[in-house]
């Protein structure tokens, strides 16, 4: 259903700061002994600190009143999100330096052997169930509210992944991979269907995640990235929903880039898909399979990168000036799942990937991608040569690859995380913590393992030593 929303919606702030106010007079009251987290009761200082969480509030409103662009129409999605629609040219995108006053981009040449039926996306989102859309010349941005940004660790990092080294195995920043890749080329796109799943997340500061990667750079801060597909993230959207999302960064995710339209960045031209909002119907385990078509490519008259979701649909693109190695080309295509395992009870995360199910059990119980093509400098899609696999944590997530008629290059992916079974396991107690030895997988790419040891000459110490 539609509705008029208006954008009084940081009154909850104003109000919260008279309450800081009025409670620094109770401070000494509320201070108080509480549990630490290892069960032991501790003295800890819970005095409220007005001046410091007044500041953070303010901070918070700007950033509100800057992303959230006043909308011509407001929709209530079922499952809590609101999508405002926003002229086109207030889009978060034209904050940017280089895009304020300018026009959106020419539509670009897909890439030639693409179908295209321009199909209508409506069932792909939960926000377009009632039959509401937003309409012409606007696009649909779903809306940042005060627990969003409040569930990150701080104002700045909002809409950002936390900082992590490109590196591909689990005992660095925590990120564990199961993806196909290619390098050893010049790349202009990538494109794959791949089915949705509601992956469960074991807390608010992992995620898990099915997408395609076009990377460019060395691997030291200069990456260049372009990121698509489907995530569940429970600390960016506040839910376990599996949702439509992008990322780019020109700096290997320190301090350029972001998710979705929560930066300058991306330009957004249509007005029937949310980027952040809801995917569905998703696949269910032995029952039907539902597949998003995504692909991102290099328009080869201007330059940008586009990206098309479904059949056809054209949702945006990313101008060439924002990057550096990307204005050119991509050396890496990359597709795949991706989850953070932040060992927070000492062990090995339960997130799952896909499905949360292994490779093994195939169709209709596995998370796939099939039809798995690239764009050459000539703006071909052509099948995939010179293909890796990667599962850097394969007691945890695996991956299987195959080649037919229908589906063409495709592989299955994904596991249940944490799982005894499957692990070679020793056992033993010290200051009462378990300790398990994981056994690496040896499948490992020969190509990731050239840049580890190049980038980390440690590593191969530390991880087979």
């Amino acid at each position: 259903m539609a509705y008029s929303v208006s954008h009084n919606s940081f009154s909850t702030i104003s109000l919260f700061v008279g309450f800081l106010v009025v409670a620094s007079s109770l401070a000494p009251v509320l201070s108080s002994p509480l549990m630490s987290d290892s069960g032991n009761r501790q003295m800890k200082n819970h005095t409220f600190k007005p001046a410091k969480d007044i500041q953070k509030l303010r901070r918070i409103n700007a950033y509100l009143k800057k992303i959230n662009k006043p909308a011509v129409k407001t929709i209530q999605s079922p499952d809590g999100d609101i999508i405002d629609c926003v002229l086109s040219h207030l889009q978060p995108a034209f904050d940017h330096p280089e895009l304020r006053g300018q026009k959106t981009s020419d539509l670009p040449a897909r890439p030639k052997r693409h179908n295209s039926t321009d199909a209508n996306p409506d069932n792909l989102q939960l926000w377009t169930g009632s039959g509401e859309s937003c309409p012409q010349g606007t696009v649909p941005i779903r809306r940042t509210t005060e627990k969003d940004v409040l569930r990150a660790s701080s104002v700045r990092r909002y809409g950002r992944t936390r900082r992590r080294h490109v590196r591909r195995d689990s005992t660095g920043s925590g990120h564990e991979h199961a993806v196909v890749f290619l390098n050893g080329d010049q790349y202009y796109g990538a494109k794959a269907s791949l089915n949705v799943w509601a992956p469960h997340v074991t807390n608010e500061y992992e995620f898990s995640l099915s997408q395609i990667w076009i990377i460019s750079g060395s691997f030291g801060n200069d990456l260049n990235t372009i990121e698509a597909g489907w995530q569940v993230s429970p600390e960016l959207y506040g839910d376990n929903y599996p949702r439509f999302f992008t990322y780019w960064t020109t700096d290997a995710y320190r301090a350029t880039g972001c998710y979705n339209l929560l930066c300058s960045g991306f330009v957004q031209t249509t007005n029937k898909i949310a980027i952040g909002a809801a995917i569905s119907p998703i696949s269910s385990y032995n029952g039907r399979q539902f597949d998003i078509d995504i692909m991102v490519w290099k328009d080869p008259k201007h330059g940008h990168w586009w990206l098309e979701f479904g059949s056809g649909l054209l949702v945006g693109y990313w101008p060439a000036f924002l990057f550096s190695h990307l204005r050119s080309h991509a050396n890496m295509i990359q597709f795949g799942g991706e989850i953070v395992n932040t060992r927070s009870s000492g062990f090995h995360t339960s997130t799952q990937m896909g499905s949360g199910h292994f490779a093994e059990e195939g169709f209709g119980k596995a998370a796939y991608f099939r039809n798995l093509q690239t764009v050459d400098w000539d703006n071909n899609l052509l099948p995939l040569t010179n293909l890796h696999l990667l599962a850097d944590h394969s007691d945890c997530y695996d991956i299987r690859q195959g080649r037919n008629n229908v589906w063409g290059d495709y592989f299955y992916y994904g596991g249940p995380g944490r799982n005894i079974g499957r692990r070679l396991k020793k056992s033993n107690v010290v200051d009462g913590s378990e300790i398990e030895f994981d056994q690496v997988n040896g499948r490992i790419a020969s190509e990731w393992i050239r840049v580890l040891y190049m980038k980390f000459p440690n590593w191969g110490k530390s991880r087979f030593g």
